[in-house]
């Protein structure tokens, strides 16, 4: 078996655990401000608005004491812009903010996560300049390459638009991630290995592969509720995770093989509440079924 899992690229790299600290940049979406829609895509739940904001500093230290209680030993953080689309915003404003998630010697990269077409000339020179200070990874929400998968979930832009921005961002030496959903409605095994394949040719550095989750108070949940849309059984989900990474390049990082969202708004599929049990599943499977990352291209 092998997976190129993110974990084992750090602790060799660093010589410890690195964990993520959850910042806010106070940051909207064109997909929800008006600019390209209202509602978002249909699985956002909206939560983002509620995330921490204000100083930096702060939210760093709140953070790291959130994570504390698992540390045995020194460890290493990479500040996470998460929530919305953080690079929607005054270029000013955003040096600063990253400038400042950057500064602690004990935080190791600066990662953003935004939209492929929120990504102005501005905005990459920006990047390039804190890239040289530390590294930088820019997560890109594709999802899917499927055209009616991306419209029915209302992502708001083209797939020329996410290989514009692969091209740019790894010309400025940026480290590119990118998000891939499975079990969205209509997708069959497939086609989710194709999307991953796609990714994988892309160019791109890592991926995050993510179980289709409802949450109370989207689109999604609506349909749900309406018993127009049904969710993948723990087992689906493992089968063509394995159908995924064999059609991932040896090269590219793993950054994650699930994906849950809060406990208190998930609607379905409840089994991904339990992290551990979802986990402890996938691990066994890779094993058992000696998953080679890479081995069916």
């Amino acid at each position: 078996m092998y997976i190129n899992r993110l974990n084992d690229r750090m602790k060799e790299q660093y010589g410890c655990k690195v964990y993520k600290l959850a910042l806010s940049s106070g940051c909207s979406c064109p997909n929800r401000d008006g600019t390209l829609g209202s509602g978002g895509c249909i699985f956002c739940d909206g939560a983002g608005a509620f995330a921490e904001s204000g100083d930096i500093s702060l939210q760093l230290e709140r953070a790291k004491a959130r994570v504390s209680a698992k540390l045995k030993k020194p460890a290493k953080y990479i500040s996470y812009f998460q929530s919305f689309t953080n690079t929607y915003g005054p270029v000013e404003q955003l040096e600063r903010l990253y400038r400042a998630a950057m500064e602690p010697d004990d935080v190791v990269a600066l990662s953003i996560a935004t939209r492929p077409d929120c990504l102005g000339d501005e905005v990459l020179e920006l990047l390039e300049r804190c890239a040289q200070v530390k590294p930088v990874w820019v997560e890109l929400g594709l999802q899917t390459i499927h055209p009616d998968t991306a419209r029915y979930i209302r992502r708001g832009y083209d797939l020329p638009v996410y290989d514009q921005a692969v091209k740019a961002l790894k010309a400025r030496g940026i480290t590119v991630v990118v998000h891939q959903i499975l079990g969205l409605p209509g997708e069959t095994p497939d086609m989710m290995a194709q999307t991953s394949q796609y990714i994988g040719a892309s160019g791109a550095d890592g991926i995050k592969l993510h179980l289709l989750h409802i949450l109370r108070g989207t689109e999604l949940a609506r349909q749900w509720e309406a018993g127009q849309i049904h969710t993948m059984e723990l087992e689906e989900y493992v089968a063509a995770l394995e159908g995924c990474i064999t059609h991932l390049p040896r090269a590219l990082v793993l950054h994650r093989l699930t994906g849950d969202g809060a406990k208190r708004d998930l609607l379905a599929p409840l089994w991904s509440g339990d992290k551990k049990r979802v986990l402890n599943a996938i691990n066994q499977a890779l094993i058992r079924d000696d998953v080679e990352q890479g081995s069916a291209l």
